[in-house]
């Protein structure tokens, strides 16, 4: 599947429905699937080293969360990585996948292989992401690692 030939999830409903009715689902961050694909693998930014999968982030609704919203799962999930644009550019955007773990990168998170791009994630649905997210009732970050020093 090409990247222009993708699904396209416009709205936070959209991709909860799917995450509500599949498993085994990944958000990555990247510039799509045609370049990553070609390699199927990441590198670690501080050492270099390649990794064996591509990093990803899980969409799967974990068993503790029980009956609460999926929608704010999914929210959380694209809100803990949304400032990855910022930082590697505007070529960078959220892309749904299905994979199996095989692994965990230097941070934990998930190194996928057998990868199926399932579709782009529109930049709207980060927005909606973000409005959900400051709307609950507790104080919370994305996981950014710019530095203050």
């Amino acid at each position: 599947m090409s990247d222009v030939e993708m699904t396209v999830f416009a709205t936070l409903s959209d991709l909860a429905k799917l995450v509500t009715s599949d498993r085994g689902l990944y958000v990555r961050w990247s510039s799509g699937p045609l370049p990553d694909l070609a390699s199927v693998s990441s590198r670690d930014d501080l050492t270099g080293v390649q990794l064996p999968g591509l990093s990803a982030n899980s969409l799967d609704v974990a068993d503790w969360w029980g009956d609460r919203p999926v929608h704010v799962w999914v929210a959380r999930r694209l809100y803990d990585y949304s400032h990855l644009p910022h930082l590697r550019g505007a070529r960078t955007r959220p892309w749904v996948l299905r994979g199996v773990e095989t692994g965990r990168g230097p941070d934990n998170e998930p190194l996928v292989n057998d990868v199926v791009p399932l579709g782009w994630i529109e930049p709207s649905v980060i927005e909606e992401a973000n409005e959900v997210i400051n709307s609950q009732p507790g104080s919370w970050g994305p996981v950014c690692r710019e530095s203050t020093l």
